[in-house]
């Protein structure tokens, strides 16, 4: 048989030989045929084995870079928030840390908005380097401007920050949507290695301000240069990203859910379908030697309508009149119904985790960062909010690693996990109020506290991201990345607003918490007159305020 086979494919080259322009066509076929598939015709496709297998992640290059990139577009954020100590005591008695949340949330939700409409307009590499070069420029300058020159007085100060979050929230959340689209068409575990990398961002930056807290007393220059090493971090990860978009493992899985399907040929039953003999005579136009053919026989007399008498018109001049007006809405709206269909039908799919992932956050914005920031010490002074932020995203990183780990997670189970989590709001909103005396007061309880809900935001957080696109089609995959993120965007928004209830049922903020304890704190050597300047700041807020009713 073997020998047969051989005979035959030497001939197949011969014939090749004799007739040029049936090179590669005829071996192309043969070779299709001998591997027990198909193949397209008038394609030249190589003979080779393998050629469907995925490249390998080698040293697991891939997966350290997403874990790498996921740093990258939460990194910026967590440098603002984390940095409590230096905006507490630069706007004491104000929310700054409560408004810097919400204006980043507020725009990240219109940014999700945003990039679900335009998640076919811009390439994913395009969105995602956008996102890169807004933080990068923000970074930039805060750093120069607002922290190393001092340009702003404190009235514009405080709003400068408060837009260069928004900047920086527009940007990240463009790209943090992008990048679960992008990881959903990725196996599963390398939307955790970004998960891993949001988590490690916050605890990167909880290291850095320690570190550079620690290193140097005076607030102002230990924080320029704690914004300087988060902006060389987002350039590395801008750089690492360029890189793993030219791997060839991240181009076979796009190319492999980005490729339409395949059209299907069907044949009717009055069709005949074979391959043109190759010495058939053609005519003038003959020539067509190893394509595939579908001829129909010509139809009978009897089946053929009589001639109408009536006024008749040629089909192109009728579509030309039709697509100068009418068709183009029409066309319009139907591309618009087909994408609500299929963001409904996705969302009828994976609305238990949509559910799960909305609910995680909800609970994890209402006490952070804000009513952890109001967590007094008067031991531990302005190291109170860098310490307890440290233990939540410490907590956070090592929840995202647990998600790793096998186990037969179900919707049902995650609810669970996700409705528990309520319990953690009271207890640490007592552990802040009421001002002056908690009811867990202490440096113990906040510190357990703020673990507890780190560790149980690192599961309900990302195990919904890893699931939900487990159980939609390939080619959905990318839609169900941006929907997810959707509801994560919902779930902040909401947590944000339940932060200020929380902050005003604590009662007013007081100036002076610590009045004639020794608390070990530098903060006051940053502005000596901050008070003064803070109280006229305060009431000019609530002046423009009241402006407004």
């Amino acid at each position: 048989m073997k020998l047969n086979q051989k005979l035959f494919f030497e001939k197949t080259k011969q014939t090749e030989r004799n007739f040029p322009i049936l090179r590669g066509s005829l071996s192309s076929y043969l070779c299709a045929m001998s591997e027990g598939g198909y193949i397209e015709l008038d394609r030249d496709r190589p003979c080779r084995k393998g050629d469907l297998s995925a490249p390998r992640d080698t040293c697991q290059g891939v997966y350290l870079g997403l874990l790498l990139t996921g740093i990258g577009f939460l990194l910026p954020y967590n440098s603002f928030i984390i940095a409590v100590d230096y905006f507490q005591a630069k706007y004491p008695g104000t929310t700054i840390v409560f408004d810097m949340s919400l204006v980043y949330i507020l725009v990240a939700l219109l940014a999700v908005l945003i990039n679900n409409l335009l998640v076919e307009a811009l390439t994913l590499h395009a969105r995602i380097t956008f996102g890169y070069v807004v933080s990068l420029a923000t970074l930039l300058h805060v750093a120069l401007f607002e922290i190393w020159m001092e340009v702003f007085d404190l009235w514009h100060g405080y709003f400068v920050n408060l837009l260069a979050v928004a900047f920086v929230s527009f940007g990240c959340t463009v790209q943090q949507s992008s990048f679960y689209g992008y990881t959903s068409m990725l196996p599963s575990r390398y939307t955790q290695a970004v998960m891993t990398g949001e988590s490690a961002a916050g605890l990167l930056v909880s290291l850095n301000r320690i570190v550079t807290k620690l290193l140097l007393r005076d607030e102002r220059l230990n924080t320029l240069i704690f914004f300087c090493a988060s902006l060389g971090c987002v350039a590395l990860c801008c750089t690492v990203h360029r890189a793993l978009a030219r791997s060839p493992f991240v181009l076979y899985h796009l190319e492999r859910c980005q490729q339409e399907p395949a059209p299907v040929v069907t044949l009717e039953p009055t069709e005949d379908v074979g391959l043109v003999d190759m010495l058939e005579d053609q005519g003038c136009g003959g020539g067509r030697y190893g394509v595939l053919s579908l001829r129909s026989p010509p139809p009978s007399p009897e089946n053929e309508d009589p001639p109408s008498t009536g006024t008749t018109y040629r089909v192109q001049e009728v579509v030309v009149k039709v697509r100068r007006g009418y068709t183009r809405n029409l066309r319009w709206w139907a591309s618009a119904k087909r994408g609500f269909q299929r963001r409904w039908s996705v969302c009828q799919e994976v609305w238990p985790m949509a559910l799960c992932i909305c609910l995680a956050y909800l609970v994890t914005l209402s006490l952070f960062p804000g009513i952890e920031s109001e967590v007094l010490s008067c031991a531990w002074g302005s190291w109170m909010p860098v310490l307890i932020m440290a233990a939540f995203n410490l907590a956070d990183c090592v929840g995202k690693v647990l998600a790793s780990v096998p186990f037969p997670w179900s919707s049902g189970r995650l609810l669970l996990l996700c409705v528990l989590r309520v319990c953690l709001v009271p207890l640490l909103a007592m552990c802040a109020g009421p001002r002056g005396s908690p009811y867990l007061s202490g440096e113990t309880w906040p510190l357990l506290l703020s673990l507890a809900l780190g560790l149980t935001n690192g599961l309900a957080g990302s195990l919904p991201m890893i699931l939900a696109p487990r159980s939609v089609q390939d080619d959905h995959k990318e839609l169900t990345g941006n929907i997810m993120t959707l509801f994560y965007s919902i779930g902040l928004t909401t947590g944000s607003g339940v932060a200020y209830f929380i902050d005003y049922a604590l009662g007013p903020p007081l100036l002076h918490p610590c009045l004639g304890a020794a608390a070990v704190d530098n903060s006051t050597q940053l502005y000596p007159d901050l008070w003064n300047i803070t109280l006229s700041l305060n009431e000019t807020l609530d002046n423009s305020t009241a402006g407004f009713f």
